[in-house]
Formats: C-alpha cells, structure tokens, sequence
C-alpha cells in the first residue's frame, strides 16, 4: 500500500506540474493575444489622428491663401 501511495504521489505531482505550465502557456498566449490587439487599435488611432492632422491643415493653408488673395 505504501508503494502504491508513493507512485501515485510521484505520478500525480508530475501530471499537476504538466497541467500547470499547460494552463500558463494558454494564459501567456491569451495575454499576447491582448497586446497584439491593443497594439493594432493604437495604430489605427494614430493614423486617424495623422489624417485628421492633415485634413485641418490643409483647411488652414487654403483659409490662409484665401485672405491673402484678399487682400490683394
């Protein structure tokens, strides 16, 4: 019975250790998973952000030639 008890204790240490590096591995592709999305809405938010840059100073150059065209 003592044997028994001692290999199942081996054998059931190994199996819990196993289970444990399985369950971080799915943790740690889970978190991987979140950086790469938030990574991706970043940069859609910085390139809308470069458009809407680009918009509003082209506005503000042709409001500006147009009053020097005014002023003429």
């Amino acid at each position: 019975m003592s044997v028994f008890l001692r290999t199942a204790g081996r054998w059931g240490g190994i199996f819990t250790i196993i289970l444990l590096i399985i369950t971080l591995l799915k943790q740690l592709i889970a978190f991987v998973g979140f950086v790469m999305f938030a990574i991706k809405v970043a940069l859609v938010l910085v390139f809308i952000a470069l458009m809407l840059l680009i918009v509003v100073l082209m506005m503000r150059t042709r409001s500006k030639r147009r009053r020097e065209a005014e002023e003429l």
